[in-house]
C-alpha cells in the first residue's frame, strides 16, 4: 500500500470509499460470521490508513465510517426518542402447560388446527431499536417504555457487529427499523471484572447489568473499550423488505449484514417446541453468552398481524423462561450479622459457585426457624438458587451426601457484637440485641443513613464507615458533617482528592431535605414512602415531633404501626438531642410543601407499577401537582394504574378489578391536560 497521501480531494475520496467498503467487509467476516480472512495486523493497517486519510481530509469524515467506532466526545445525557413502531415486551410461560395454553390461544385466534412457530434463544441483554435509512444507520435507542427510548446511537456505533452501512447484496430497503439484544460475552465480562478487582473497584454483578451499564456510558470511548455484541431478531417499521415469514426475515437480516443467532428452529407442533425449550436448560451453560429462556413466535407475518397485540405484549409471541437456575455447593460456615434494628440474621458462607451469571459465596438463612425447618448444618451440601434471579437462597439440603461430620447450627445467646443477652419476643421470628449502645446498631444505622434512598452520600460505603468508627472519628451520623479532608487524607485507600470529594459529598447531603433525612433516621416501620408522605404533610421535623399517634393515623397511608413507632421515637430525649445535633451541623430537616398547581385530579388515586422512562419521583410529582394522590396498592378505590415496562402483580390486580390502566404516553397526556 502506497503510504503517500493523495494530491486531490477526489482521489482521497475514492481511496477512502474503497477502504471503508473493504473494512466493513472484514468487520462483518470477523464480528458477525466469525470467519476472518485477514490477520489483526493486516486489518489494523487498513484502519490506520483510513484514519490518516480522514485526518488529512476531515471534510470526508462521515458518521458511518469504520474510524468512528472508537467513540466521540462524552455526551451530556441521552435524548428521548420515539420508536417508529412500539417495542412491546413479551408475556411469559414457565412450563409446558403454559406453552400449550399459548398454542391453543393462537390456533383459536387464527381458526387453524396447525401453526408454524419459530423458536429463538432469548439473549439476556438489553433490547435495542436501530433505524436504517437508505442502508445507513441513523439512530439507535434503548427500549425505554416501549414507546420512548434513549438515543444511544453514538455508543451503538462502537459495537463491531452493528453494521454502519448495510450490505448491497441483501437488497437494501429505503427504511428499516430492526430490533436486537446487546449483550456482553462471558469472556469479556470476566476480563472486565479482573481489571476492576485489580483497580480496587466494585465488581459488576452479571453480564446483563454490565451490558446495560456499558451501552449507557456518557463517554462512548468507554463503551468502545468493552467488547459488546448484538444479535438482531425482529422488525418494527420497514419498507420494501419483501418477506412473508419471520424465518425469512431473519435470513434477510443476515444477508443485509446483521448478526443473527444461529440456533433458531422451525416447528409445527407445540410439543416439539417445548422439548426444544427444555433441552436448553442444561445446554445454555456451554454458550459463550447468557440466555434466560427462549422466544416462540408465529412464523407467518400475516398471521402475526391478524393476531395483533394487547396494550402490553403481542399475542403471537411468548417467552419461555427457565426455572430459577440452581446449583449444589457446600455450607462451609454460618455467621450471624446484627442489623440496624438489632435483628440477628444468620448467613451461610458457601463454597463459591457460579449461579445465574455471577459467583455466589453467601446466602441469607433468614432466621433460626428457617434453618431448623430445612435442617441446614455446617458442612451440608445444599441446593441454592437466586430468589427472583437476584438474592441467593438455600432451598434444600442434599441429605444423601451427609457424612456424619456436619455440625448443627445454634443461634447465639449473647450478641456477637456487644456480648449482651439476645432476646426473642413472643410472636416474633427474629432474635434481637436490645442494647441501644451495641456497636453493630450504630454501624448498620450509619450505613443506612448514607444509603442511596436516604442521604445518598457517595463514597461512604460500609468499609469506610467501619474504618471511621474504629478510628473514633465518628460516634453518630451528625459527626460525619464535622469531618475534615486533612483528617481523612492518608487513611487506607484515601488520598487527598478522594478525601476532599468525600467531605464535599457529605456537605452536599445537608440539602437532601426532610423526606430523605426522616428515612435516614431509621425509625422502625418508617420507610421511604411513609417518609415522603410525612414530609409533604408536615414540612418541618419539629411539627412532626409533636404530632400525636391519633393525629398521625388520620394521614393516608400512615397506619397504627407507623404512627405508634413515630410517636414513641420522638418521645425519647436522646432522639431529640440527636435531631438537635443534626440541625446544629446544618442538616436541612424541612421540606417545601408545594401546593398543587391545579385540582383537576383531586380525589383521584394513582398506583405506579413497572419501570417508567421518567424517574418514579417525577411521576409522583406530576400527579401531586394536579391534586392527585399516590397509593402503593390497588383496590376498587384506585382511579388509575400507570403501568411501565415489566409491570407485575399490580397490573394483574387492576385488570381483575376493572381499574383503568394507563401506559406512560397516556399518563403524560393526562397529567398535562387532566380530565375535568
Amino acid at each position: 500500500m502506497n503510504n503517500a497521501l493523495p494530491d486531490t480531494l477526489s482521489a482521497a475520496a475514492q481511496e477512502i470509499e474503497h477502504l471503508r467498503k473493504t473494512i466493513h467487509y472484514h468487520n462483518h467476516r470477523y464480528y458477525v460470521l466469525d470467519d476472518p480472512e485477514l490477520s489483526d495486523r493486516e486489518f489494523d493497517k487498513l484502519l490506520r490508513r483510513l484514519i490518516d486519510l480522514e485526518t488529512a481530509y476531515p471534510s470526508l469524515i462521515t458518521p458511518d465510517s469504520p474510524s468512528q467506532r472508537v467513540g466521540g466526545s462524552p455526551a451530556d445525557g441521552f435524548d428521548r426518542v420515539v420508536h417508529l413502531t412500539p417495542l412491546l415486551s413479551l408475556g411469559n410461560a414457565f412450563s409446558r402447560e403454559e406453552l400449550r395454553a399459548f398454542d391453543a390461544r393462537v390456533k383459536s385466534g387464527l381458526d387453524k388446527n396447525q401453526v408454524e412457530y419459530v423458536v429463538e434463544l432469548k439473549i439476556d441483554g438489553l433490547a435495542m431499536n436501530l433505524v436504517y435509512e437508505n442502508g445507513r444507520l441513523t439512530r439507535g435507542a434503548t427500549r425505554g417504555d416501549g414507546t420512548y427510548g434513549e438515543d444511544v446511537t453514538t455508543n451503538l456505533r462502537t459495537i463491531r457487529s452493528v453494521p454502519l452501512v448495510l450490505s448491497e447484496t441483501g437488497g437494501i430497503p429505503p427504511l428499516l427499523e430492526v430490533r436486537g439484544e446487546v449483550y456482553l460475552p462471558r469472556k469479556e465480562f470476566d476480563r472486565l471484572n479482573k481489571l476492576r478487582e485489580a483497580a480496587g473497584e466494585p465488581l459488576m454483578a452479571n453480564p446483563r447489568n454490565a451490558a446495560a451499564g456499558s451501552i449507557r456510558q456518557l463517554d462512548p470511548k468507554i463503551t468502545a473499550e468493552r467488547a459488546l455484541a448484538i444479535f438482531m431478531h425482529g422488525l418494527g417499521t420497514e419498507e420494501g423488505l419483501g418477506v412473508t415469514t419471520h424465518a425469512a426475515m431473519l435470513e434477510k437480516l443476515k444477508a443485509l449484514g446483521f448478526k443473527i443467532n444461529p440456533h433458531y428452529r422451525l416447528f409445527d407442533d407445540i410439543e416439539a417446541v417445548a422439548e426444544y425449550c427444555e433441552s436448553w436448560a442444561e445446554k445454555r451453560v456451554d454458550l459463550p453468552y447468557d440466555i434466560d429462556g427462549l422466544v416462540i413466535k408465529v412464523n407467518n407475518l400475516a398471521h402475526q398481524h391478524a393476531l395483533g397485540s394487547t396494550a402490553k405484549d403481542p399475542r403471537w409471541a411468548i417467552a419461555y423462561k427457565f426455572p430459577a437456575e440452581q446449583a449444589a455447593t457446600v455450607v462451609e460456615d454460618i455467621f450471624v450479622r446484627v442489623g440496624r434494628t438489632g435483628a440477628l440474621t444468620p448467613t451461610a458462607i458457601l463454597r463459591p459457585v457460579r449461579l445465574a451469571g455471577s459467583t455466589v459465596s453467601r446466602a441469607t438463612l433468614h432466621n433460626a426457624d428457617f434453618i431448623e425447618e430445612k435442617d441446614i448444618r455446617i458442612g451440608d451440601t445444599v441446593i441454592v438458587h437466586k430468589a427472583g434471579e437476584i438474592i441467593p437462597e438455600v432451598i434444600s439440603v442434599v441429605e444423601n451426601r451427609r457424612t456424619g461430620s456436619e455440625q448443627p447450627f445454634v443461634m447465639p445467646t449473647d450478641c456477637p457484637e456487644c456480648g449482651k443477652p439476645i432476646v426473642r419476643e413472643a410472636g416474633e421470628v427474629a432474635h434481637k440485641c436490645i442494647n441501644p449502645h451495641c456497636p453493630a446498631l450504630l454501624r448498620e444505622g450509619l450505613i443506612h443513613f448514607v444509603s442511596r434512598d436516604a442521604m445518598n452520600i457517595d463514597g461512604l460505603g460500609p468499609a469506610v464507615i467501619t474504618s471511621l468508627l474504629d478510628a473514633g472519628l465518628i460516634n453518630d451520623a451528625a459527626d460525619l458533617y464535622l469531618l475534615k479532608s486533612d483528617t481523612l487524607a492518608g487513611r487506607e485507600r484515601m488520598g487527598e482528592k478522594s478525601a476532599a470529594n468525600l467531605v464535599a459529598a457529605v456537605a452536599a447531603s445537608k440539602e437532601a431535605g426532610l423526606a430523605r433525612a426522616l428515612f435516614a433516621l431509621g425509625i422502625r416501620y418508617v420507610g421511604a414512602k411513609a417518609s415522603a408522605v410525612l414530609a409533604r404533610q408536615y414540612g418541618d421535623i419539629d411539627k412532626l415531633a409533636v404530632a400525636s399517634t391519633e393525629e398521625l393515623m388520620t394521614i393516608d397511608e400512615i397506619g397504627p404501626k407507623i404512627a405508634e413507632s413515630l410517636a414513641g421515637w420522638f418521645a425519647e430525649p436522646d432522639n431529640l438531642a440527636y435531631i438537635a445535633k443534626l440541625k446544629a451541623v446544618g442538616v436541612k430537616l424541612t421540606e417545601e410543601r408545594q401546593e398543587p398547581v391545579s385540582q383537576e385530579l383531586a380525589g383521584k388515586t394513582f398506583v405506579l407499577t413497572g419501570t417508567l422512562s421518567m424517574p418514579r419521583k417525577e411521576a409522583e410529582a406530576l400527579i401531586a401537582a394536579c391534586g392527585g394522590k399516590i397509593s402503593s396498592s390497588v383496590s376498587k378505590k384506585t382511579s388509575y394504574v400507570v403501568a411501565g415496562e415489566e409491570a407485575g402483580s399490580k397490573l394483574d390486580k387492576a385488570q381483575e378489578l376493572g381499574v383503568p390502566v394507563l401506559n406512560e404516553e397516556e399518563f403524560r397526556v393526562l397529567v398535562q391536560t387532566p380530565e375535568a
